[in-house]
């Protein structure tokens, strides 16, 4: 019997995981996150299906860059859709030249939601690497753009490695539930809900993220940039490689999705 329950178990977690991600309707602002993965897209119709704002990816480690991004950041701004942009961080690599990836990268302007940094794995580093890492990469970028930068991370994540680490940043989690809201351990709040990974909309081919942001539409602008001069007047110059390599923690890495 035990063993015909733990059967039916499981073949209820793959139908959910199959499942196609519904809207919710109880929140009132609603976006959704991209990177090249979803090629081309529509931001018309996007912005046509009550979506309000958007993440797209923009750079990853040192020296990648999403291959779409200008693109999709130009075409968000004139579909009206307010945009956001995010560096998928990777421990093993000098913090500093991975923020200065980004903002090379990034031109924030006006009503631009904040830079967000994406923490999901450790890549076998130690969890106080991977917090010196994180701290390193947040301040230098909200130094940059003078705006705290958002930490995105799925929920087990948020909780083992990041939570305590990361006071005072709005919080973006990934937890794909149709029902159970994130439970962020310490008392954190979080911003930005990441509630399913299937959702399908007219103007993009496939599957893509779905958000919704706690908050009104009011409060989704109050936490936008609210500068209209330029905020890069020239492009960082280059910092050497760091010398030593970070200490790798024992046991195995957490898998990526980036």
């Amino acid at each position: 019997m035990k063993r015909h329950f733990i059967l039916l178990g499981a073949v209820a977690l793959l139908a959910a995981c199959n499942e196609q991600t519904t809207r919710r309707d109880d929140f009132a602002v609603h976006g959704i996150d991209v990177s090249h993965y979803q090629k081309q897209i529509d931001w018309g119709r996007i912005a046509s299906q009550n979506v309000h704002f958007a993440f797209i990816k923009a750079t990853e480690g040192q020296t990648m860059q999403d291959t779409l991004f200008c693109k999709n950041w130009d075409e968000m701004k004139a579909a009206g859709i307010r945009r956001g942009a995010y560096h998928f961080f990777r421990p093993g690599v000098s913090a500093e030249l991975q923020a200065r990836n980004f903002i090379a990268t990034i031109d924030l302007q006006h009503g631009d939601l904040p830079p967000v940094l994406d923490v999901e794995v450790t890549d076998g580093y130690t969890a106080d690497a991977l917090a010196e890492g994180v701290k390193d990469w947040l301040a230098i970028v909200e130094d940059n753009y003078k705006i705290k930068p958002v930490v995105y991370s799925n929920q087990k994540f948020f909780n083992q490695y990041l939570a305590g680490q990361v006071q005072d940043f709005p919080v973006w989690v990934a937890r794909y539930s149709s029902w159970r809201k994130p439970a962020l351990a310490d008392g954190y709040d979080w911003a930005f809900w990441q509630y399913g990974n299937r959702g399908h909309l007219q103007g993009i081919d496939g599957d893509v993220d779905f958000n919704v942001f706690n908050g009104s539409m009011a409060d989704l602008t109050g936490l936008t940039l609210q500068r209209p001069a330029p905020l890069l007047n020239r492009m960082p110059d280059p910092v050497p490689p760091v010398a030593e390599p970070l200490p790798r923690a024992k046991g195995e890495a957490i898998a990526a999705n980036p």
